[in-house]
């Protein structure tokens, strides 16, 4: 850990900056001890803009970042933690960040994880599982990121019921919503045990 007491947060993520705003809402009302000192964006996308209007130092690679760019950013920001928020491209695993990057995956891993399965991809096919008799629940995951998606160690994970009656759409909100509590929480969990 940095001198400063609050963790040093970077928060990686390619799309709306829900999840970017979820953390900042929990920081602001002094629920998670921590900081988040720049954020970084797989393209240009909504997320990018929210933090530039928060103030946060930001940084776009087209593409996803790549080990060196990582390394060199948390050192620039004494980062302790990486957190990806909604981030669709593999993180690169450096000597740096190796057991400090955490991800929130929308479903309860290890089923519905791996390459392309982010977003809707995920809610679809947990719908199809449902209607298929297969699963009677979904949820949301946090866990350690490794060198492949989806398969580090679960830190936490928080549980709802699907319905054949459900909607892609109805089953994302419906974990979104866990996901703003669970990630979070599993965060300050990391941070007091670290």
């Amino acid at each position: 850990m940095s001198d400063d007491a609050r963790a040093k947060l970077a928060v990686l993520l390619s799309g709306s900056g829900r999840t970017l705003d979820n953390l900042l809402e929990y920081i602001n009302q002094g629920k998670l001890d921590a900081q988040i000192c720049v954020v970084v964006g797989s393209r240009d996308c909504l997320g990018v803009e929210k933090a530039k209007a928060a103030g946060i130092p930001t940084h776009v690679f087209d593409g996803g970042i790549g080990g060196e760019d990582l390394d060199r950013i948390c050192n620039e920001h004494s980062i302790d933690w990486v957190v990806l928020a909604g981030y669709l491209k593999l993180v690169p695993i450096t000597d740096r960040v190796r057991g400090r990057v955490i991800n929130i995956h929308p479903s309860l891993l290890p089923k519905f994880g791996g390459k392309g399965m982010h977003g809707m991809h995920v809610h679809q096919a947990v719908l199809k599982a449902a209607r298929q008799g297969e699963i009677t629940e979904t949820g949301c995951t946090v866990h350690f990121a490794d060198e492949e998606f989806d398969q580090g160690k679960i830190i936490a994970q928080r549980h709802c019921p699907v319905s054949t009656d459900d909607s892609a759409e109805q089953i994302a909100a419906r974990v979104f919503e866990l996901e703003c509590e669970c990630l979070p929480s599993a965060l300050a969990q990391v941070l007091q045990t670290a």
